[in-house]
């Protein structure tokens, strides 16, 4: 159109007014044709497909004559071709040779002169013309435009490469014989481009290619890419992931040595990772002292010590080996002197601890007792003051040592006072009725003792070493208790536990329960001291 108003305006003037009319006319009459043959614009169909091209005359005003009607194929390539014809005379026929057993007529009439194609071709695209022979209006027609439309066969697959330092086509994927050609997209997590490249088929058709490349590393294998589709025929886009597949050689790593392999040791294992593709071929345990010691065995990538001794104080190397080549890997294994046995550890630290916890026992029954006869050499030395100077005592054989005198057996002190240093054991209780009793003050012990001094029997030093067990508020309740006695207690005798015997000699022998010890000074006094 712009090219035709070029030429004409440079045309002289007097001849565009001629051409303007004649072009005028000429559209008109197309238009009216268009008018009185009724067909569809355009119409799509895929192959094997059928479809049916429609036709109708439109006369207004009923005074054309129909005498014949025919369809016309103008390939997008080619000549025009008469495919199907009908008059109502001599009827129907179809002189293409390639449509003639894929075309009928819908209906045989003029007015209405549709026809179906079945078995529909990629080649049969093109303009499909119904043109009617009428008098006295001449021919008039209508055209199609018939689309053949392809859906794409997509496929895609993953190209097998080894690592390396060029780049190389790791996936391809292809959208083949589609009309119209489709568009190939790729989504990838690793680094590359890709390439496309079409290729036009015979029959309108086109093949889309595209292939993925990468400079492909170990790190690079197992990981997605993506292959997507898009094209006029399908409804969404046609996705297909793809692992690559990059091959290299091994890489090794021994695992499992915990520098613990002491002699005796049972079941040390070594463990030989390969990290390779395609997998291992070969794996091989070698000792750098020489043959693997008797004691290892071998099983793939495991090395067992059945038990740890000095033969396997060596290096252990593994070797590994694909069809991309070989790796090897060492660790030295160094064995440490046995380690005790459990049970015997067991009991050595078992009687650590009891002769620490008896240590500490003895410690502490001494601090104890330690403690205790300070407390008795106090109140001993307290004692002896009340009887050397408030004890009112006098020597002869029917002293009185008032309601808390010390008794003191053999010879006797300066006013009375004795020198022994033993604290209260007992306290004599004498109701008034003068029947006197030996009570104990400080716990069920002392009964045990008391019983033993009426029955005769011998104080042990455990015995008497107990009895200075009082704490203060025990010995304040025994002091309050003397006191409530001195109430019942007249002084004029000693408590019936207590006997006083003449010698032979006219000496005075007075025991209990053979508790005496003798002095520097030649007096015998008795190991306990008894306030009563």
């Amino acid at each position: 159109m712009a090219r035709r108003d070029a030429h004409a305006r440079l045309l002289p003037p007097p001849l565009l007014l001629p051409l303007a009319a004649a072009w005028l006319l000429l559209s008109a009459r197309q238009g009216v044709g268009a008018q009185k043959v009724r067909v569809e614009e355009e119409l799509e169909a895929y192959p094997n497909e059928s479809v049916d091209l429609r036709c109708q005359f439109i006369d207004g005003g009923g005074k054309t004559k129909l005498t014949q009607v025919s369809w016309i194929w103008e390939p997008t390539d080619g000549q025009r071709d008469n495919i199907a014809v009908y008059h109502p005379i001599y009827g129907q026929s179809f002189p293409n040779l390639s449509f003639k057993d894929r075309v009928i007529f819908l209906q045989q009439n003029l007015e209405n002169p549709s026809i179906r194609i079945s078995e529909l071709r990629m080649s049969d695209a093109g303009r499909f013309t119904c043109e009617y022979a009428t008098y006295p209006s001449g021919n008039e027609q209508g055209t199609t435009t018939l689309i053949m439309l392809a859906k794409p066969r997509n496929s895609a697959k993953v190209v097998t490469v080894q690592a390396g330092t060029k780049a190389a086509v790791v996936a391809q994927c292809e959208a083949a014989d589609a009309k119209p050609a489709a568009a190939i997209k790729w989504l990838a997590s690793v680094g590359g481009n890709h390439s496309t490249s079409t290729t036009n088929g015979p029959d309108g058709t086109v093949t889309v290619r595209s292939e993925y490349r990468l400079v492909p590393t170990p790190a690079d294998n197992g990981r997605e890419v993506t292959c997507m589709v898009d094209q006029r025929t399908q409804d969404k886009t046609w996705m297909h992931p793809l692992r690559l597949s990059v091959e290299y050689s091994p890489s090794v790593s021994i695992d499992g040595y915990d520098h613990n392999w002491f002699v005796g040791r049972l079941g040390a294992t070594l463990v030989c990772t390969a990290n390779a593709n395609p997998a291992p071929t070969t794996i091989t345990w070698t000792a750098a002292s020489g043959p693997l010691p008797d004691t290892v065995e071998v099983d793939g990538n495991k090395l067992t010590v059945r038990k740890v001794d000095d033969a396997v104080n060596t290096t252990f190397i593994c070797e590994v080996k694909n069809k991309h080549g070989a790796a090897k890997h060492q660790i030295t294994t160094h064995v440490i002197e046995a380690l005790e046995d459990p049970s015997s550890a067991g009991v050595v630290a078992g009687a650590v601890i009891g002769s620490l916890l008896a240590l500490l026992l003895v410690v502490a029954l001494v601090g104890v007792l330690l403690t205790r006869g300070r407390r008795r050499g106090n109140r001993a030395f307290a004692g002896d003051s009340a009887a050397g100077t408030g004890g009112g005592g006098s020597s002869g054989n029917g002293a009185d040592y008032g309601n808390k005198a010390r008794l003191l057996f053999g010879g006797e002190g300066k006013n009375g006072g004795g020198g022994n240093n033993n604290g209260p054991a007992y306290t004599y209780r004498e109701g008034c009725d003068n029947a006197g009793t030996l009570t104990e003050k400080a716990n069920d012990f002392h009964h045990l003792r008391l019983h033993r001094h009426h029955a005769g029997a011998t104080l042990s030093a455990h015995d008497i070493l107990l009895s200075g067990e009082l704490d203060d508020a025990e010995r304040r309740k025994f002091d309050d208790s003397t006191e409530e006695e001195e109430e019942c207690y007249d002084g004029n005798a000693l408590p019936p536990a207590y006997h006083i015997h003449r010698g032979r000699g006219g000496e005075e022998d007075m025991y209990l329960d053979d508790d005496m010890e003798s002095q520097r000074d030649g007096s015998v006094i008795s190991r306990t001291a008894i306030y009563v």
